[in-house]
């Protein structure tokens, strides 16, 4: 992807790159999509999952560690693929999801609340506004350091905006 635009690569293209044969790639993936998604979940775990203490509660310090990490997972993704903005709806569906399950492990983890709902309510918004927040910076040029944004906009984050007195 970073020689070629994600949706001009075909099977084939895949297949030679990795010197394996069609089978063997059928035999791991349904199609270039199914591909992606591994590939994404994989970065994923290496710039989110191993850089936040997902062991913490869910405080303002691991809302930071989520912000910056994403921050690196997406100007990492810049680096790597040739046309970002043509795959951003794919990476954006599954960071936030991956996202969103994370956090929801962390506030589940020590609850002893029978009401799942509103804590996935949470979950998701919580997951769409740090993903927001990092796409936005990243589409924007990245004219901060990630740990400068976090300092600056986690708290707005953990006070609900802090628009509403």
């Amino acid at each position: 992807m970073n020689n070629k635009d994600f949706y001009s690569i075909t099977i084939r293209d895949i297949t030679q790159e990795a010197t394996i044969n069609r089978a063997t790639f059928y035999a791991h993936f349904a199609d270039k999509y199914e591909l992606l998604e591994t590939v994404l979940s994989f970065a994923f775990e290496e710039y989110v999952l191993k850089m936040v203490d997902t062991q913490a509660p869910l405080m303002e310090e691991t809302v930071k560690q989520l912000v910056i990490s994403l921050c690196n997972y997406h100007d990492s993704s810049n680096q790597c693929i040739k046309k970002y903005a043509s795959v951003a709806p794919i990476f954006e569906e599954n960071i936030k999801t991956q996202l969103e399950r994370l956090i929801f492990q962390i506030i589940t983890r020590d609850s002893d609340s029978r009401e799942r709902q509103p804590l996935e309510y949470v979950s998701t918004m919580l997951s769409w506004s740090i993903y927001g927040l990092t796409y936005r910076w990243n589409l924007e040029g990245r004219q901060e350091s990630p740990s400068d944004l976090a300092e600056r906009m986690v708290p707005f984050i953990m006070n609900g905006a802090g628009l509403l007195n």
